[in-house]
This record gives structure tokens, C-alpha cells and sequence, in this order.
């Protein structure tokens, strides 16, 4: 069988706060070994219950460079770098029996929750047919049109709340739990580990019970963006429109994977700024 497991680092417990998980930052050493230490138990729970599993790990934070690839547990492959076809969740194909979300955080306004945003400070939110939906719903409907169930994610109380409310059949681990944008009460990290590793076997030994999340098409998608600029840029992608108010453009997708797509076309065009 194949596992991706999709790691983030907001979610990691003992992290809170932005200079962890900027790599610009003096504390981001610090919250890029714990996000590889907590990727490692997850791996190991994921072996424990299925030891020929070809197992994935998807750098999903940032620049998709943050895992040490040298103390990553070697039965694995690393998937890094951007930009990639799948975002967050590269090397997911329809040949994916289960995926696993770690570190994960909530969608922005959806505290209190530790660093909550969706995609990018650039990025105030996404509605899919009238639904709000962070970068845990987005990913776990990305994985839900290719057939793969989302068995497991981590992250503070707050985030697994919110894949609780998509797919209630999920294992979820609060490693944290959100006292604001910016701090919490955390487990141990060696812990965590432990409750890591517990649920990560828990949850691909019961992967049958939970049914990927599915969203038919045609999927409307409404997006609130902070820069006028970027809604500037955007209203230059064929399909997409300038809504009444001036933050929020919408857009019509086929299937989800068009819209998935298009969100994350939405989120690189907040990257630029005027000259």
C-alpha cells in the first residue's frame, strides 16, 4: 500500500510562534527539527501496523524545504521543493490507499488557533460552495477527488475540530492546545511522539471506515484576498471575476481539482508586488 503523510509545522507541538517556522527566523532550527522528529514517529506508526507500506512524507510548510532529510527515517521518501502539481500534498495520485495530516493548522478566522491562516497571510478566505475551508479542508478535498481518505491529522485542539466537522470518522491528535494566534499549552514533544506513533497505527489499521471527502462538480469558489494588487493580477486568469466590494474574486471550476489548483495559482500571485 501507499501512505502520504503531508506535514506542516504550525501544528508541531512546542511551536508557536512565527520566528519557529521562518527559516529567516533565529528560532526556525529549533521548529524544523521537531516538525522531522514528529514526521519520524508518524512514519514509524504507520509501519508498525503496515511494515511493507511504501511510505511518502510531503514537506508541506513554507518552502516545502524544512524536514532534514538526513535525519528523516530513511524508510521513507521525501518529497521537497515547490512549486509541484499537488502543493501540499505532492506525489498524492489516485494509487494512494490513506493520507495523513501532521503539524497541520487551522483556516484563518478560525480561532483561537496557533498561527491560524489559509495558505498565506495574503489569502483572508476560501469559500467552496459557500463553505469556508482552510488549507485543511482544501487538502483533504483534494485527496477525497482522488479517492484517498484522509485517516489522520495533528495539530492544536483547533485544527482537529476542524477536520473533525469534514470527516468525523478520522483519527485526530491534539498535540496542543490553542490559547491564541500565538500560544498554547503543548505537550511534550516526546509525548507527543508517542501518542504520534499510537494513532498513526490506529488510524491505517482502520482506514477502511473513513470515506474520503468528495465534492462534486461544478465547485464555486470565492476567494478574499488582502492586496487590491493581487485581485488586480488575478482578474487577469481567464474565468475569474472581480465580486462586488473589491477584496473578493470568484471563479467556476469543473471538478475540484481545477479549483485546487487555481486557489493555489491565487495564493503565488500574492506573492507579487508592485514595482
Amino acid at each position: 500500500m501507499k501512505v502520504l503523510i503531508s506535514v506542516d509545522m504550525e501544528g508541531i507541538s512546542g511551536v508557536v510562534h512565527p520566528a519557529e517556522t521562518n527559516p529567516d527566523r533565529y528560532d526556525y532550527e529549533r521548529g524544523r527539527a521537531l516538525m522531522t522528529a514528529e514526521a519520524n514517529a508518524v512514519i514509524a506508526g504507520v509501519l508498525d501496523a503496515e511494515p511493507d507500506a511504501v511510505v511518502w512524507v510531503a514537506d508541506a510548510h513554507g518552502p516545502f524545504r524544512n524536514i532534514d532529510p538526513e535525519k528523516l527515517d530513511r524508510r521513507a521518501r521525501l518529497v521537497r521543493g515547490k512549486p509541484r502539481p499537488q502543493g501540499m500534498l505532492g506525489a498524492l495520485d489516485d494509487h494512494t490507499d490513506a493520507a495523513l495530516f501532521i503539524g497541520y493548522h487551522a483556516r484563518a478566522g478560525g480561532g483561537p488557533a496557533v498561527l491560524a491562516h489559509t495558505m498565506s497571510g495574503d489569502i483572508l478566505d476560501v469559500r467552496v460552495n459557500g463553505r469556508s475551508m482552510g488549507e485543511i479542508g482544501l487538502n483533504a478535498a483534494m485527496a477525497g477527488h482522488l479517492g484517498v481518505p484522509v485517516v489522520m491529522l495533528s495539530g492544536d485542539d483547533t485544527a482537529c475540530a476542524e477536520l473533525g466537522e469534514l470527516v468525523p470518522s478520522a483519527v485526530t491528535v491534539a498535540v496542543k492546545q490553542a490559547l491564541g494566534q500565538a500560544a498554547a499549552i503543548a505537550l511534550h514533544p516526546g509525548e507527543a511522539r508517542e501518542r504520534l506513533r499510537r494513532a498513526a497505527a490506529e488510524a491505517i489499521t482502520g482506514r477502511a471506515r473513513v470515506t474520503p471527502l468528495s465534492i462534486a462538480g461544478p465547485i464555486d469558489v470565492e476567494v478574499d484576498l488582502y492586496s487590491p494588487i493581487t485581485v488586480d493580477l488575478a482578474t487577469l486568469v481567464p474565468g475569474v471575476s472581480r465580486a462586488a466590494g473589491g477584496r473578493t474574486v470568484t471563479f467556476t471550476a469543473a471538478d475540484f481539482a481545477g479549483a485546487y489548483r487555481l486557489v493555489l495559482l491565487l495564493v503565488q500571485l500574492a506573492t507579487i508586488k508592485p514595482a
